[in-house]
């Protein structure tokens, strides 16, 4: 299963760009922002595990 951190490049409405940390070479995540913690901010760290998204 999938473990890893995010940082949130930009929100834009309803959606939310996320690079992986890890590989920041990687294109760019498009997440609704449903999904997400409800007070994230642009330049915020998630993690990701088990289907969730946590601010870390």
């Amino acid at each position: 299963m999938l473990v890893c951190d995010y940082i949130v490049e930009s929100i834009d409405g309803d959606y939310a760009n996320l690079r992986r940390v890890d590989k920041p070479e990687e294109e760019l995540k498009l997440v609704a922002r449903a999904l997400l913690p409800e007070n994230i901010v642009e330049g915020g760290r998630l993690h990701y595990e088990m289907l969730q998204y946590t601010i870390v």
